[in-house]
């Protein structure tokens, strides 16, 4: 690839994958009625990253959310909040150039993020492996994938998925080539032969942005054991208003299965 090609791809990586949202100053957890506890760690490289832990009472299980493509943590407060008067405890961070989160995004960088964000929650706030779920939606569901299949973790929840950027081109573009000026791959599909833990794999049937396909084909590539949960009339982005209490029961039931025994999710 020559050196104008690659350039060529990363500016087109930041106009068509990567949507950051910079930060908006507020209290947030007063806004939400929420206990949101600040947190800041740093990935292999660096980068200076900044999250946001949300503790249930009594909750063992955490939920290491990956969020998806566009904005920020402080627009999956609702969301947040909805897991956590249901008693389950979340720990939500921005990617690099997202927030508050220093650097700029790439498929490589979000990686970083993640193995870090992990490695916070296990080596500083000592959070058992096995009490660790994530949650990887849209473009993040590549990310908590990678990291399953390089971590250990109790399971792996994959909202609105895409089998990879190129499938996603395929999708919007037909035979337009674009895919090969862009550099990020996120190749969910392939990483899934690699994770050996429980998968739950979500989707609307009214989704504009990820068709319904695309989201099947990312459960078919996933090892069992596995489970797929269609949200009847819910979009991309309106999944767990949608779903309403009954994706929020399937999410629960999720969690129970794959606790450690003895334990509360």
């Amino acid at each position: 690839m020559s050196l104008s090609t690659f350039l060529a791809g990363c500016a087109l990586d930041h106009r068509y994958v990567y949507f950051p949202e910079k930060w908006q100053a507020a209290d947030w957890g007063k806004q939400q009625n929420l206990p949101i506890e600040d947190v800041w760690f740093e990935a292999s490289d660096g980068v200076r990253l900044h999250g946001w832990i949300v503790k249930a009472p009594e909750s063992q299980l955490f939920l290491l959310w990956c969020h998806g493509n566009a904005g920020n943590i402080i627009d999956r407060l609702q969301n947040i909040d909805e897991l956590y008067r249901r008693g389950v405890s979340v720990f939500i961070f921005d990617y690099r150039g997202y927030g508050q989160s220093q650097g700029h995004p790439s498929e490589a960088g979000l990686y970083k993020d993640a193995q870090a964000a992990y490695d916070f929650l296990t080596q500083t706030r000592h959070v058992l492996p096995e009490r660790i779920v994530l949650f990887g939606r849209s473009l993040g569901a590549a990310v908590a994938a990678e990291l399953a299949s390089q971590r250990r973790v109790a399971g792996l929840i994959l909202e609105t998925p895409f089998p990879s950027v190129p499938a996603m081109v395929k999708a919007y573009y037909g035979w337009l080539p674009l895919h090969l000026l862009l550099q990020a791959r996120y190749d969910l599909g392939s990483r899934l032969k690699d994770v050996r833990v429980p998968v739950l794999v979500l989707h609307g049937d009214r989704d504009t942005i990820v068709p319904l396909a695309l989201g099947r084909q990312v459960y078919e590539a996933a090892n069992d054991p596995k489970g797929f949960y269609l949200i009847r009339g819910a979009n991309h982005n309106d999944t767990y208003l949608v779903g309403g209490e009954p994706y929020f029961q399937r999410l629960l039931s999720f969690l129970h299965q794959v606790q450690p025994s003895g334990q509360n999710s």
